[in-house]
């Protein structure tokens, strides 16, 4: 770390004595045209408005570029006199004749109106690109992707650069759980986020956000990163939107309307879904039983082969609803409602066939799980932007509240065949309930020479009551049922200041956040209080080799606290040999994340990589341990003789019981190295890919004392190579039927307690435009060869085993989408202006 330092201050020596270099060197003939394009109506920024200057009478262009997102550009020519064109695609365009142009000029704000003659007659099939790289994130743009087309965010988010989803819907960014998940801009607290993510259909999503290393206008929390996703929302004046209808196999149905009614001071928009998912799921478990099994002297007892079978089914209506107010020229106000309500049932049925140690039959049981659950949440949040001037002087205000409701119920049938024992009756009860408060003001203050200051506050608060309860027979489990009370508070405070100097720039940022959270478990009185307050620095260089490549720099801290199932105590009881149980006393992990990136861009290609290095101390690792405790079923004996008083009629079966639980351990270190390509090698043929490999060391101890026997210590010591690949291709076919197909490989890796086996995915889909573009119909199918399982090897003492899990089999999917008085290459150029294109506040970097 120390070398680290120096590292850092040596880049900061040199980029000074060579920003002074520059500007001792710089041409003295050259003269800088400046200025800012907006859209006339709505004043909002134009980004990629281009600005040509040519020569009087001539067709010569002697410069020329285009605008960023907050609609400034800057033109370098030699002293003279032009014509300088601004125009912008279904805009009628500003020129300026015979301008002479002897010093620097700035032409002010240039506001571009709408042609109504090119939007009514012509339609523009020039595609936004369905992945933009920049230095500081990464965008992926929904609208034009064929393959999540009737799915839900969790489609969408398997198809984004750096993002994984694993079969049970876990998101993690470059191989990392720790990721925070933003809506429009804030945090999501859902109770159960993989569910959540499942419930918002896909074609409510607008684009993706990806922030790998957060500044200090973002939260602390998420070691991994952040992932924003922004919904759609209103787009041109008048009535506008779209409808998708939808079905598929397994069965599914669904219907959504984003609609959007908006006049020069309303703004009113929805985005409304309904959906009837089924999902069906498998996996297996070999284990092979006995004692000392990964030494010489090993013995195996016993061999159980577990089959598993689930059907989920889903049903429910998500939606937002929201108006923004354009209260005066320069302030907005925008208040929206967010409701979802979904219900469903699930099926999980596991078979145990048990074998003795020579692998002869000896029995089987069975194990059903029929459950129901219902989920609703509510959340109201209300956004007042203040622009002082166009410079992007402003002061913004969030407020949201939100109530979470979760219940999920359960009934467990437990039967040996052939035993004389009668079947056993397992009930759960799960309920959730959660409210949370947060309220955030950011202030952004630009300069004339281009440099920004920006501060804010943000309070989070937040109280989640889960009592659970597990009922073998009708008579409470004690040891298993608990009521988890969780009551969070966080203050945070945080400041930036972001320059350029000629093609340096710089943003250095301090966030402070003071936290105090409750983890009580109310039924054995078990209390628990964590306070701590941390700064947060990050600090960000970017420079310019040319205006197609550029280098990056950066760090920052972050931290994780343990959410969701990391702290709930409650006992996944669907298989009672295999349990998962939440620690409600994790501590939160620290990580130090430093990334090294560089951009290029030429005609057709798009490169992005970075080197990253991320060091985490008390990470957050799942370990399975021996419980001490067995499960012992009757089975029929086949050698049974009933003339023989010493035949047993039943023989026993003993299973040992394992469970899973995450852990802090010491110390974690990731060494990676990440790249994205883009390249369009014809207009009609657009590819994009990623690929990431990361090596990780983890070390640490971990202590338990089972239920039965001694102490035990484990070493988790261990270091894995891993990498993941995506490869996306999107085709335009004859009769203009647009076809996109993609690839998906999860390498192997080492566990501390065995191995992840590699797996892969390919999606493919085809779509077709109808109704003089004014409707899309489309044919998806997700995982085509049927091969996304989670394979993995377990080798403990007493078990070792070999499992697989597929939570959601191929499906077909088809959808209609209809589009009413708007365009499929339509662009939010008046979507509400509250947040920046979906940020949590602040601006862009300077320059």
């Amino acid at each position: 770390m120390k070398k680290f330092k120096i590292a850092i201050l040596f880049i900061f020596l040199f980029s000074g004595i060579y920003n002074y270099a520059q500007e001792r060197t710089t041409s003295q003939n050259k003269v800088k045209v400046t200025g800012k394009v907006l859209e006339k109506v709505t004043k909002q920024p134009l980004e990629y408005a281009t600005v040509t200057i040519s020569l009087p009478n001539e067709a010569k262009v002697v410069a020329g570029g285009i605008t960023n997102p907050k609609g400034e550009f800057e033109v370098a020519v030699d002293p003279g006199t032009y014509d300088i064109k601004i125009e912008f695609i279904s805009f009628k365009a500003t020129e300026y004749k015979q301008k002479t142009i002897q010093e620097n000029t700035n032409l002010g704000v240039v506001n571009l109106s709408e042609d109504a003659a090119q939007l009514n007659e012509v339609v523009i099939r020039a595609e936004k690109s369905t992945v933009e790289i920049k230095l500081d994130k990464k965008v992926y743009n929904v609208g034009q992707d064929m393959i999540v087309k009737g799915g839900t965010v969790s489609d969408v988010l398997e198809n984004v650069p750096s993002v994984s989803v694993d079969v049970e819907g876990n998101v993690s960014l470059r191989g990392n759980e720790n990721v925070r998940i933003f809506i429009d801009g804030r945090p999501s607290n859902a109770l159960n986020m993989a569910e959540a993510l499942r419930q918002i259909p896909a074609d409510a999503i607008d684009k993706v956000e990806v922030i790998t290393n957060p500044s200090a206008r973002y939260d602390a929390e998420g070691g991994a990163g952040i992932l924003n996703i922004i919904l759609k929302k209103g787009k041109n004046l008048g009535f506008n939107g779209s409808f998708i209808a939808s079905t598929g196999i397994p069965e599914t149905y669904g219907l959504s309307a984003d609609l959007n009614y908006k006049t020069k001071k309303l703004n009113f928009f929805t985005s409304t879904g309904y959906n009837y998912r089924t999902s069906k799921g498998s996996g297996l478990t070999n284990s092979a039983n006995g004692t000392n099994l990964n030494t010489n002297n090993g013995v195996i007892n016993s061999y159980t082969d577990e089959y598993r079978d689930t059907e989920r089914i889903r049903k429910g209506i998500s939606t937002k609803t929201g108006v923004e107010w354009t209260v005066a020229p320069n302030t907005f106000w925008t208040n929206s409602i967010s409701y979802r309500d979904n219900s469903g049932t699930n099926n999980d049925l596991v078979n145990y066939n048990n074998f003795d140690s020579d692998k002869n039959f000896t029995g089987k049981r069975y194990r059903l799980s029929a459950g129901d659950d219902t989920g609703k949440d509510t959340e109201f949040a209300s956004n007042l932007l203040k622009n002082f001037n166009d410079k992007g002087h402003k002061l913004t205000v969030d407020v949201s509240y939100a109530i979470n409701k979760d219940a999920d119920n359960s009934l467990i049938t437990d039967e040996t065949i052939g035993s004389s024992n009668p079947a056993k009756l397992d009930f759960t009860k799960n309920n959730q309930k959660q409210n949370m408060f947060q309220v955030q003001t950011d202030y952004v203050l630009p300069f004339e020479n281009g440099s920004q200051f920006e501060a804010g506050y943000k309070g989070n608060f937040n109280n989640l009551t889960n009592p659970y309860v597990v009922m073998p027979n009708n008579v409470i489990n004690t040891d298993l049922s608990n009521t988890l009370e969780y009551n969070e508070r966080i203050n945070a405070l945080y400041t930036q200041y972001g320059f350029k100097l000629n093609k340096f720039s710089y943003l250095l940022g301090l966030r402070w956040e003071d936290t105090k959270i409750d983890v009580n478990l109310l039924d054995t009185q078990n209390y628990n209080t964590k306070k701590y307050n941390n700064f947060f620095p990050s600090a960000f260089i970017n420079y310019e080799i040319s205006d197609e490549s550029s280098v990056s720099l950066s760090y920052s801290k972050r931290l994780s606290r343990p959410r969701g199932r990391f702290l709930n105590p409650a006992t996944n009881y669907s298989s009672n040999i295999n349990l998962f149980r939440g620690n409600p006393d994790l501590d939160p992990s620290f990580t130090d994340k430093f990334d090294l990136g560089y951009l290029k861009k030429w005609d057709k290609v798009t490169f992005s990589t970075s080197i990253y290095f991320e060091n985490t101390k008390d990470v957050f690792s799942f370990v399975r341990t021996e419980t001490g405790e067995f499960v012992t079923t009757q089975n029929p004996n086949p050698d049974y003789d009933s003339n023989d008083p010493n035949s047993p009629e039943f023989l026993e079966t003993k299973n040992p019981v394992i469970l899973s639980s995450p852990i802090n351990l010491a110390k974690e270190q990731k060494f990676g190295l990440e790249f994205t390509l883009n390249y369009s090698p014809f207009k009609i043929w657009k590819i994009n890919s990623s690929f990431n490999l990361a090596d990780v060391k983890t070390t640490g101890d971990y202590i338990y004392k089972p239920a039965v026997g001694d102490e035990i210590t484990q070493n988790l010591d261990n270091e894995t190579f891993s990498w993941f690949s995506r490869v996306n291709s999107r085709l335009t076919l004859p009769y203009k039927i647009d076809w996109q197909l993609s690839g998906m490989y999860f390498s192997p890796q080492n566990t501390a307690q065995g191995k992840s086996l590699g797996n892969y995915v390919v999606n493919t889909a085809f779509s077709k435009d109808i109704l003089k573009d004014k409707a899309t119909i489309a044919f998806n199918v997700s995982d085509l060869f049927n091969s996304r399982k989670m394979k993995s090897e377990v080798n403990l003492s007493s078990v070792n085993s070999y499992s697989e899990f597929q939570w959601r089999k191929r499906q077909f999917n088809l959808s209609f989408t209809y589009r009413l008085n708007m365009k499929k290459t339509d662009k939010n150029k008046n979507m509400p202006k509250n947040n920046d294109g979906g940020g949590d506040g602040g601006g862009d970097f300077p320059g």
